[in-house]
């Protein structure tokens, strides 16, 4: 946001040089840094930008950040240009949740910058600050019910809405896919935010369904409140080129994941013994930061070579920053130096309906899609096992008889392959096209239930 030379950002990302070169092309100056919360599933660059430009950084109350940072009161104003932003406290998601509203030069209310609070079509979830606030989920919901009524929906219909992420974080359940509305378009769809609904209501159904949060998310509030390193050591860190025996005494000495992040079909025909694979060309962080955990955990990468910092940079946003080095050729150096390699046996779907009806579908197959994605329709006789549950199931996995993998398109059926593969369970096969192909090839499937009517 831009106004006669100056700028606030908000929320801003890990790497903060583009906001910079932004700033210096229209000859501004950076002058806020607003933090809507002490972010869970990103790091956020408040500490590098502010430590680049000077800049303040402003978080709202009971933030008690361990650096320096400015906590507005509620209705404190902040001028940039002819511009107002103004603080308006709204816990809940957590205790320290604060929106900024934006007036225009007149005065006029324009727009709502909600961090987590609000959603397009959700709003943020009410149990992840339980631990830091000594509060349940449900005292936490009526706390965000509370702000909702009193500080955002008695705003004018026509501000417009800037929510923290869109559709796919799991700071929320059901977001849109689109990334700015009107509130009056808002208070009409979202559930969250209907007229007449109580109190105990919005606390029912706030807290309905939440799957358990990913494991790194108190890893990430941890390193936005206490710091961390600058993003810069972090990519020359993880640029470092390996050679394939280079890799391989690197691998063993440190203990790190060796992380595939080609494409699947790629990871299928070829890939280092025990690796996992998450792909760049999907939900790359979230899926890391579910399934791997733990921020400090070594990591060694395969890559291709034009995305090496692209795969370090999106590890980076979500706290991972021990990537400690590449393989220098990719897999392709792998093979040429003659060492052992692993495969995933993958099949159109139209093969596995063949299998199936050879086998008068006693066949054994896993769903490894969400629950809401299983329960509203699925293969007949399907088990299904989540993928991001999938290290607490393995022995639920056949010994020895062949079993079929699938997810909705491909992509984390192949993560799930790459992680049995690693525990060393191989009688696996994957099927391509996950369960789209399936219902498209013929397979017998449940009836479809609109996920929205599941409890």
């Amino acid at each position: 946001m831009e106004s006669q030379g100056e700028v606030a950002i908000i929320d801003p990302l890990r790497e903060v040089q583009p906001y910079i070169d932004k700033a210096e092309a229209a000859g501004a100056t950076i002058k806020y840094i607003f933090e809507t919360h002490f972010q869970t599933d990103f790091v956020s660059g408040h500490l590098t930008l502010s430590e680049k430009t000077g800049a303040p950084i402003i978080y709202g109350l009971n933030a008690n950040s361990d650096f320096d940072a400015i906590t507005a009161k509620n209705g404190q104003e902040f001028k940039l240009g002819q511009l107002t932003f103004v603080a308006l406290y709204t816990p809940g998601h957590t205790m320290e949740s604060t929106t900024y509203l934006l007036r225009d030069i007149n005065g006029k209310d324009h727009a709502i910058f909600t961090g987590d609070t609000l959603f397009l079509g959700d709003v943020g979830r009410p149990d992840l600050a339980q631990k830091a606030t000594n509060m349940t989920q449900e005292e936490l919901a009526a706390t965000l019910y509370d702000s909702l009524h009193s500080k955002i929906m008695p705003l004018a219909d026509d501000v417009m809405v800037y929510p923290a992420h869109g559709a796919g974080s799991a700071c929320g359940k059901n977001m849109m896919k689109e990334t700015v509305d009107t509130l009056g378009h808002q208070k009409e769809m979202n559930y969250a935010l209907r007229a007449n609904m109580t109190k105990d209501e919005f606390i029912k159904e706030v807290t309905d369904g939440l799957l358990p949060p990913p494991a790194y998310f108190p890893m990430n509030v941890k390193m936005n409140k206490e710091g961390y390193k600058n993003i810069e050591e972090v990519i020359a860190q993880g640029e470092n080129a390996l050679s394939a025996n280079a890799f391989e005494a690197a691998a063993n000495e440190t203990g790190a994941v060796i992380l595939d992040t080609r494409h699947q079909t790629d990871f299928a025909k070829g890939h280092i013994p025990g690796s996992i694979f998450i792909g760049l060309d999907d939900s790359f962080a979230p899926w890391v930061g579910d399934l791997i955990k733990n921020v400090h955990q070594p990591i060694l990468l395969i890559a291709d070579k034009d995305r090496i910092e692209e795969a370090i940079t999106r590890l980076s946003r979500v706290g991972f920053d021990n990537t400690i080095g590449y393989l220098n050729g990719g897999f392709d150096a792998w093979k040429k130096a003659a060492k052992e390699y692993d495969t995933v046996t993958s099949i159109p779907a139209t093969e596995f309906k063949q299998v199936i009806s050879d086998k008068n579908n006693a066949v054994p197959i896993f769903d490894v899609r969400k629950p809401g994605e299983f329960q509203s329709e699925h293969v007949v006789n399907a088990h299904h096992t989540a993928l991001s549950e999938l290290n607490d199931h393995l022995a639920e996995f056949p010994e020895e008889e062949t079993f079929y993998v699938h997810c909705a398109g491909g992509y984390r059926s192949m993560i799930a392959s790459s992680i049995l593969k690693s525990r060393g369970i191989h009688n696996l096969i994957d099927i391509q096209g996950g369960y789209n192909a399936i219902k498209e090839a013929g397979v017998e499937t449940t009836n479809y239930v609109c996920p929205s009517t599941l409890k």
